[in-house]
C-alpha cells in the first residue's frame, strides 16, 4: 500500500489539522484520541511517512525507530500508566481493523482493560 500524504495522520503531523498534543519530540507527536476507548486513549505516531510496522521497520532510520519506541514509553510514563498497567495496540492492514494508513500505536490505560480479542 502506498502511503497517501493526505491522510488525516499526515495533516495533523503537518500542523493543517490541530490536536490534543501530550507530547512532541523529533521523533514522534503523541495526541489524544477524538473518540476515546479508555479513559486514557492516546495515539502516537512516528514523524515519517510510513504505513505499517512492517514498513516503519523495513524502511525508517534506526534512529527513528528507537527514537520512536522511546517516545512511547516516556509517553506511558508521563501519563502515569507504568504502574496501574496499560495497552499498546497497532492495528495493521484490513484484517487489523487498520482505518488510516498511517503507523501509529494507541496507548490505552486508566481502568482495568478487558480480553483483547474475542475467540470466533
Amino acid at each position: 500500500m502506498a502511503y497517501d500524504r493526505s491522510n488525516i495522520f499526515a495533516r495533523i503531523l503537518r500542523g493543517e489539522i490541530p490536536c490534543k498534543k501530550v507530547y512532541e519530540d523529533a521523533f514522534a507527536l503523541a495526541f489524544h484520541d477524538i473518540n476515546p476507548q479508555a479513559p486514557v486513549h492516546v495515539l502516537v505516531l512516528p514523524k515519517g511517512e510510513y504505513v505499517s510496522w512492517a514498513d516503519f521497520s523495513a524502511n525508517a532510520p534506526d534512529t527513528l525507530i528507537a527514537g520512536y519506541v522511546r517516545a512511547i514509553g516516556k509517553v506511558a510514563r508521563e501519563l502515569g500508566l507504568e504502574a496501574p498497567g496499560y495497552r499498546i495496540l497497532s492495528n495493521a492492514g484490513e484484517d487489523g481493523q487498520q482505518t488510516v494508513a498511517h503507523l501509529h500505536v494507541h496507548l490505552f490505560g486508566g481502568r482495568k482493560l478487558g480480553a483483547m480479542l474475542v475467540k470466533h
